[in-house]
């Protein structure tokens, strides 16, 4: 398979578990306090919402390079 190709299939998966999945959260540690030697920390989700537009996107691009990359000769 041609790079062009291979690049399409990954955007193409990605898309698809960007449309299934709709979001992905991560969590950071905050330091709150800190008196020298005594320090506390809070835990905070951060979630992030993806499109449904930018996994059509990335599956229609996909699809684009699979077909240029599979055409060219």
């Amino acid at each position: 398979m041609r790079p062009l190709a291979i690049l399409g299939v990954v955007l193409i998966l990605l898309g698809i578990a960007g449309l299934v999945m709709g979001r992905f959260s991560y969590t950071t540690q905050e330091k709150v306090l800190d008196l020298g030697p005594l320090q506390a920390t809070a835990q905070e989700e951060h979630s992030v919402a993806i499109p449904d537009i930018a996994g059509i996107a990335a599956i229609l691009a996909g699809g684009f390079l699979v077909y240029i990359g599979r055409r060219r000769t």
